[in-house]
């Protein structure tokens, strides 16, 4: 069977480097908050470009603290994306905050800034938007209507490590950029963990605070905080694969593009729609391939052809936001965010990751087009 994604290929290379970086984390004797954390923090924010990088223990945290230390709380309504992973939305929720939601585009599948404005209320504090499977949101217009409205902006950067629009990583382009390391992103640890980048000093104190029970030490605590610290050894790994991150990424992009050259996307009447590459120009981005998804009316019937292939296929997302059973108060109906649901209802995510062989995505392809 094709996996989706396989870790143990990319770790064949790793192995002596990652075991010797591990085994040296756990003679040190310190396991929390130590100097391999610091290190990992110092080589983060000088990648991303951002004045402060704070390990947390996940990217939900990361979103949840960059939140709060924001300022956001009870009644402070927040919009975001309803084509994204739960945690997006339930870090609003953490906070007794209300999620809105806009629509999203039809080509990138990221937040709609056409759709934003029309979703403020004087109760509108901040903006969410998802760099979805590692495409760049439209961050020029965001800003601009956040600029408009003094509205905070926090990046949600899970999928997007690497990724840039117009020069800028994201994460250094809003209030606050949050990362996630769960095991199969781009950059991914070998357990879970988060990071946030902001520039304001004050709120990387905050976070900072937060993150340790709200706690700078010596048993004093300011503020009620969190258990949310990123280990030693998570951050060992993490300085490790940081090394190789742009040479993954190239890679990713690199089977993206055979992929698209395969599928005939834009060619004749197959139907598939490929994700775009990134364009030139003063609008250039950096697309990361976190997934490769493509849409196509008939998604079910080519999953079941992968299947019969061997070829594992995912679908990210089934369900939108705004359909979930945890979020039926919020009063929506089907038809409410009609892009959304047309992406939960086409999308289907094909294997992507640094080691896939070419000849493996011509054989996927093959298949798809067969359909």
């Amino acid at each position: 069977m094709v996996p989706m994604l396989d870790l143990k290929k990319q770790m064949e290379g790793l192995r002596d480097e990652m075991l010797r970086e591990v085994a040296a984390v756990i003679e040190s004797g310190q396991y929390v908050l130590g100097k391999k954390v610091l290190q990992f923090e110092q080589k983060a924010a000088e990648y991303i470009g951002a004045r402060h990088a704070i390990g947390v223990a996940s990217g939900t945290d990361a979103l949840h603290l960059s939140l709060k230390a924001l300022g956001i709380g009870p009644g402070d309504e927040v919009i975001t994306t309803p084509f994204t992973f739960f945690s997006t939305v339930e870090a609003i929720m953490y906070l007794n905050a209300t999620p809105v939601l806009a629509d999203i585009e039809t080509e990138t599948f990221n937040i709609d800034p056409a759709k934003i404005e029309e979703k403020i209320t004087p109760r509108t504090k901040a903006l969410i938007p998802v760099h979805i499977f590692g495409c760049p949101a439209r961050m020029d217009e965001i800003l601009r209507i956040a600029g408009k409205y003094n509205l905070k902006v926090v990046e949600d950067c899970a999928q997007s490590f690497g990724a840039a629009l117009g020069g800028k990583k994201t994460g250094s382009i809003g209030d606050a950029g949050c990362f996630s390391f769960y095991p199969s992103k781009n950059l991914g640890a070998y357990g879970d963990g988060g990071l946030v980048c902001v520039n304001d000093d004050s709120v990387a104190a905050e976070i900072r605070l937060l993150r340790n029970h709200g706690s700078s030490g010596g048993y004093m605590h300011s503020t009620v905080g969190f258990n949310s610290r990123l280990d030693e050894i998570q951050a060992a790994i993490l300085l490790v694969k940081m090394g190789k991150i742009d040479s993954y990424n190239e890679k990713r992009r690199q089977k993206a593009a055979l992929y698209n050259k395969k599928l005939l996307c834009g060619a004749g009447s197959s139907g598939i729609m490929c994700p775009p590459l990134g364009e030139g120009g003063s609008s250039s981005f950096t697309h990361v391939f976190h997934q490769y998804t493509i849409r196509h009316p008939r998604r079910d019937a080519v999953r079941e052809k992968l299947r019969s292939e061997q070829v594992s296929s995912m679908i990210y997302y089934p369900v939108p936001m705004h359909l979930q059973p945890a979020l039926k108060f919020m009063g929506h109906k089907e038809g409410d965010f009609p892009a959304a649901e047309a992406a939960c209802r086409e999308v289907v995510s094909l294997p992507i990751y640094p080691e896939l062989e070419d000849q493996v995505i011509e054989r996927i392809c093959n298949a798809i087009k067969s359909v």
